[in-house]
Parts: C-alpha cells; sequence; structure tokens
C-alpha cells in the first residue's frame, strides 16, 4: 500500500442543540478531517482533537501543523503492508495522539477497502451490532434535563449519561434517578472536582450509578486509586487514559474499575486495542466514548466497539441528534431496541457525502512528497518589549542571515521585511523603510573568544529557526473560505 498523498481539511458544522460539560459550551464544531490517497483508494479519518485545548492540550489548531510539519511527512511516498506499521514510523515525535490517530484510521480504512474487507473484521471485531449510550450534557434548567432524558430512552438508548460539574451533580442526579429508578444511568465530570471533595463524591453512591467517569484531573491516576477505595460506585477513567501503559497502571494501582477508550485519544486504533486486549486479561469492562464527532469519526467508532471486550453500551449515538445533515450516506441510525447494526460492505461501510463536504470546508490542503506544506512555517522570535511577534522566515532570509554571520564587513547590513504583509495582501498598510535607515550590524574581530567554532555555533543556530515549529499567531488570515 503506497502513501502517495494527504489531504488536509477543516469543515465547520453546526450543532442541532448546544452541547455543555464542565469546560464549557458548544453551538457548531470545527472538524479536521483526512484523506490518505493510496492506489486509486481515498481512506478517511477524523482528527478528534477540539476547538480549544480544554479536554486535552491538542486542538485542531495545534494538530494541523503537527500532521504538515512531522507525521505526514513520514508517511509520504512510503509502501507498507499494512495499517499497524504506521505508529512507528512517527514515533519519534511525542505525544499529539490525536494528530497520529487521524492518519493511522485513514489508513486502516484504505487497507480495509483495499482488501474489500469491512474494517471492524479486520480490527479483530465479532459484534454484528452494538449496543448504544447517550451522553447528555449540562441544560440550562433540571426540567430541560428530564425533558431530554425522556426523548432518549423514548428513541430506546440503553444507557443515560449525565454530564456533571459543582452545582449541577447531586439535586440533578437526584432528580433523574427519583425519576427512573431502573435505568442504566451514568455520569461524567471531566476532571470538575479534586481529591478534597471525597465527602461530596461520596454522596454519588447513593443515586446506583454504573460509573462515576473521570472526576479528577487527567494525570491524576495515583489520586483516582485513594478515592475509588472510598467509594462504592465504580470510578472510570477517560482522559488519564492515553496509552496502554496509562491504562495498565490504573488498573493494576486501582484506579478504576471501567476504561472509557477513545480511538482518537489514544493515538490510533493499534494502541486502543492494545489497550483492549490489557483490560480484556484483566477482566476490565471497557466502552467507547465519543467527541461528538461527525458521520466519519462516528463510524470508526462503531468499527471500534465490536471487538470483544466491549461490553458496555458506548457514546456512539445517531447522527441526527448532533447534525440536521451528517456527511455520510447513510446516515448513524440507532434501532428502537437502542443498537447499531454493523454494515458488510468494506471500509466503514458509509460513503462520504463529496459535495456537502465541499459546501461546509472553509480550508484545504493536500501534500505530496515533494510537496510538504503550501506553507511557509513561522517561527516566533522575541521582539522589542515583551511582546513576540511572528517572523515569516524564508529561504532568502535564511542566506542572508547566513551572510551576516561569517562574511566580509560590506554584507552586514540587513533589511528584514518578513514580519511585513506583502504589498499585495489586503491587510497590509506599512510600508518599508528606506535602506540607509536599516541598522548596520558590526562584524566582531576574530579572537580567541569568536573564532571559527564560535562563527559555526552562531550559523547552527539560526538554521535551527527554520526546523523549530510553532503556530501562526500573524492577524492576517491565511484560513481559505474567509477570516
Amino acid at each position: 500500500m503506497k502513501i502517495e498523498a494527504i489531504t488536509l481539511r477543516e469543515i465547520q458544522m453546526p450543532l442541532v442543540h448546544f452541547f455543555e460539560t464542565s469546560f464549557g459550551r458548544l453551538y457548531h464544531r470545527r472538524i479536521l478531517l483526512v484523506t490518505v490517497h493510496s492506489e486509486g483508494v481515498n481512506g478517511w479519518a477524523e482528527c478528534v482533537a477540539a476547538e480549544d485545548p480544554f479536554y486535552s492540550s491538542e486542538w485542531i489548531d495545534s494538530a494541523w501543523p503537527t500532521i504538515t510539519q512531522y507525521l505526514a511527512p513520514a508517511l509520504l511516498g512510503r509502501e507498507i503492508e499494512s495499517a499497524r506499521e504506521c505508529p512507528a514510523l512517527y514515533a519519534k515525535v511525542r505525544a499529539h495522539r490525536m494528530a497520529k490517530a487521524a492518519l493511522e484510521n485513514a489508513l486502516w480504512d484504505a487497507e480495509a477497502i483495499q482488501r474489500q474487507q469491512p474494517l471492524w473484521k479486520l480490527l479483530g471485531g465479532t459484534r454484528t451490532e452494538i449496543p448504544c449510550g447517550v451522553s447528555i450534557g449540562i441544560q440550562d434548567s433540571v426540567e430541560q434535563l428530564v425533558e431530554k432524558v425522556q426523548t432518549e430512552l423514548s428513541a430506546g438508548y440503553r444507557r443515560i449519561k449525565l454530564k456533571v460539574k459543582p452545582g449541577w451533580d447531586v439535586n440533578v442526579l437526584e432528580k433523574i434517578r427519583s425519576r427512573w429508578p431502573e435505568i442504566l444511568l451514568s455520569c461524567d465530570a471531566n476532571s470538575a472536582y479534586t481529591l478534597d471533595q471525597t465527602e461530596h463524591l461520596r454522596s454519588f453512591d447513593q443515586f446506583n450509578l454504573l460509573m462515576i467517569e473521570q472526576p479528577l484531573w487527567d494525570d491524576e491516576i495515583y489520586y483516582h486509586s485513594r478515592l475509588q477505595k472510598q467509594l462504592r460506585t465504580a470510578i472510570c477513567l477517560d482522559e488519564s487514559i492515553v496509552h496502554a501503559r496509562a491504562a495498565a497502571f490504573a488498573v493494576e494501582s486501582g484506579a478504576c474499575r471501567i476504561i472509557n477508550v477513545k480511538v482518537g485519544r489514544v493515538g490510533g486504533f493499534t494502541e486502543a486495542k492494545k489497550i483492549h486486549d490489557l483490560c480484556q486479561a484483566q477482566n476490565i469492562p471497557v466502552w467507547c466514548g465519543g467527541m461528538l464527532e461527525s458521520g466519519i469519526g462516528r463510524a470508526q467508532n462503531i468499527a471500534l466497539s465490536t471487538l470483544e471486550n466491549f461490553r458496555l453500551p458506548g457514546d456512539v449515538s445517531a447522527s441526527k441528534r448532533y447534525w440536521k445533515e451528517d456527511i455520510v450516506d447513510p446516515e448513524v441510525q440507532v434501532s428502537p431496541q437502542g443498537m447499531i447494526p454493523v454494515s458488510d460492505r468494506s471500509g466503514t461501510g458509509y460513503c462520504v457525502k463529496e459535495e456537502l463536504m465541499e459546501k461546509l470546508t472553509v480550508r484545504k490542503q493536500t501534500l505530496t512528497p515533494g510537496k510538504m506544506s503550501s506553507s511557509i512555517p513561522l517561527t516566533k522570535v522575541r521582539s522589542s518589549g515583551t511582546r513576540r511577534k511572528s517572523l515569516r522566515v524564508s529561504s532568502d532570509l535564511m542566506l542572508r542571515l547566513f551572510t551576516i554571520m561569517i562574511l566580509p564587513e560590506k554584507f552586514n547590513c540587513i533589511r528584514v521585511t518578513s514580519h511585513v504583509p506583502s504589498p499585495t495582501s489586503a491587510c497590509s498598510t506599512m510600508k518599508l523603510p528606506p535602506l540607509s535607515r536599516c541598522p548596520r550590524i558590526p562584524q566582531p574581530k576574530l579572537t580567541s573568544r569568536n573564532s571559527v567554532p564560535s562563527i559555526l555555533a552562531r550559523r547552527h543556530a539560526f538554521l535551527s529557526i527554520s526546523t523549530y515549529p510553532s503556530m501562526p499567531s500573524s492577524t492576517c488570515s491565511t484560513r481559505e473560505g474567509g477570516a
């Protein structure tokens, strides 16, 4: 399977109803989609990095440059036998698991299509349908929440999960449990509590919950183990489980009794399968969490949920709960019995609505082996005062900087103009100063402290600028389709 090109695109989709967690409220989604082009086949995947770095340190505007500058170049032009080989190719890149997962999962989709095999079977799944639960965000009132719970139960969902935070927890759980004493009910805190609130969290035990999901901060696995000893209710870890090693630590330390597996959060299908196998060996049930995905990400969650140890209803719900129109055909549907049937067609079994996709696209970039990026990287440099400016470092500027460092005095005047918008830019209002006003950089005489090794060290420092990764901060929009 030869990786010929990779396309990134950002689409924007309004939610049918706002979705609120302890992090905040969302009304629409910015979604990063990845397509891997291989021998006439297009494999699709969704990067689940959110609009802001609240759920995790990753967000859409960190995932995009990470893919274009580091991950995609490690894959482009290569021939691989299986998508399983993908993680090793960019293993030297630390973290950025959501960005990695998008590329790996797209390769799994492409491989399944090329093998003319359903993705869920390629992954080793055994279920032909999966049970579905639903996650209900924080509402404007308890009455509004009760109405939404009734709607989802009528639709057949087998488990109700409520988002909670201090001030929206015990009173809400009490209301829902008194109204529906027999339903499978859980809550999700998204790290909203601290270990100091153990007594408060113990009051959740009275509601006979399936689990309390991620009550403490994501790096507090040890504190979760202490908390779990104080609770009858099972703790489920979500944000804390970023790879199989974290899952092993959580299980061995008794930090949880259930684990939520999100394929994007853990870096792709390969790592998700490792966590599944580890938990199955320790008799720890797992379930598939959701990240407000479009149909592309949702379809891959369905495939993952067919693995044997996904014993609890996941957050894989119907498209219509979130989108007026999804970008896949057919849209994801849940039966009145709360189940999603699994397709036997090759790949995910869902087709992309390409015409709708183009309408929703606000920026797009295709990478090939000969063209890694269509934009010039931006590097942060210290300017006068405490403010940082964005310096656009071109190859021409690098050559001139190098010239300053090692060539004679007559070359020592340089006019740095890269931070100024081009004259044709719509936001350009600055004019360049005359050459005579540019500062001259004096050349020191060679001494024992300013010898050839010193010059080479400075040359290395300046050349390293072009490889230092950073985020664009220009006030001028470089995004296609608008500001």
